[in-house]
């Protein structure tokens, strides 16, 4: 499965609800934290219009979703293996 990285905090909801719903699909992501990576918050920044908005997701091929369903991401990824494929 193509590779997705979540940016996050260990405050956010949203972080927490996505990893858990990504990990009962098996799916394997990286976790950064922004709050001890402050280029990672740079990252995220530059994705959502200089907001620091999380989980921000970016995937192999360069794209963002910014809290997204699920759904949402596992369609992409599948489009990932798709194209690697």
């Amino acid at each position: 499965m193509a590779s997705v990285t979540m940016y996050s905090t260990p405050w956010c909801g949203y972080c927490h609800r996505l990893k858990g719903q990504l990990e009962r699909e098996g799916v394997h992501f990286e976790v950064v934290d922004i709050e001890e990576n402050p280029a990672a918050a740079e990252v995220v920044m530059r994705i959502n219009n200089g907001n620091q908005t999380v989980p921000t997701l970016v995937y192999a091929d360069g794209t963002a979703h910014t809290n997204p369903p699920a759904k949402q991401v596992l369609a992409k990824l599948a489009e990932l293996d798709e194209l690697s494929a």
